[in-house]
């Protein structure tokens, strides 16, 4: 419905079906059990700013967009702190830093001539927070976490490249036909990697020859 609005200049339509559709990916989230874990509390918080950053995203002034380029920058730091919490193992870890970096060098080199002076250093930012909460997803599969934590990345990295094509340059269609569905294909995939996770995060774990529930 987002996609079908937004193609027919719909925008009242489009907003309803843009928060409505993100509303979504934070309330799958806490029927994952997300307030169970620290793993979940972060992974939710993270969908939280998403959250607030696609309501921000809705206007279409630069305002807007830096608060919601802000919103997405916090949410993308609450992702590595879970990802932390679920463990990081060095050797993958540095086997993604190395093609993601050039990944983002790519990227700022593409974007660098459309960018106006005022954001050249907020998406720069942006963009190596980003990069870097793709690496630490590398790191967590690693360390044997879901695969649904780099799909959810790499995805999300995607979507965010179709939002920098149609803010900043001319592409020859409107980039959301593919950036929206990979955005919450992205975020339900964070979600849904909540119960396979959470049972790697420390905080749910009780001491040995301890009953559950017990003090």
């Amino acid at each position: 419905m987002l996609v079908a609005a937004l193609l027919l200049e719909q925008p009242q339509i489009a907003a309803g079906a843009k928060l409505v559709a993100s509303s979504m990916f934070v309330s799958l989230a806490v029927r994952a059990g997300a307030l169970a874990s620290r793993y979940g509390v972060l992974i939710l918080a993270g969908l939280v700013l998403s959250w607030f950053g696609d309501a921000f995203l809705i206007g279409t002034s630069q305002h807007w967009f830096l608060l919601g380029l802000a919103s997405f920058l916090l949410a993308h730091v609450a992702y590595v702190a879970a990802f932390i919490t679920a463990g990081i193992e060095r050797r993958w870890t540095l086997g993604a830093a190395l093609p993601v970096a050039v990944i983002a060098a790519g990227v700022l080199s593409w974007l660098q001539p459309h960018l106006p002076p005022a954001l050249v250093w907020p998406v720069r930012l942006y963009t190596a927070v980003i990069s870097v909460m793709v690496v630490a997803a590398f790191g967590t599969r690693g360390a044997g976490a879901t695969p649904l934590v780099v799909v959810g990345a790499c995805l999300f990295y995607l979507s965010d490249l179709s939002v920098a094509a149609l803010r900043f340059t001319e592409p020859p269609f409107p980039t959301y036909v593919l950036g929206l569905p990979l955005y919450y294909a992205a975020q339900v995939c964070l979600a849904l990697s909540i119960p396979a996770s959470s049972s790697r995060d420390p905080s749910t774990a009780h001491p040995r020859n301890t009953p559950p529930g017990s003090r």
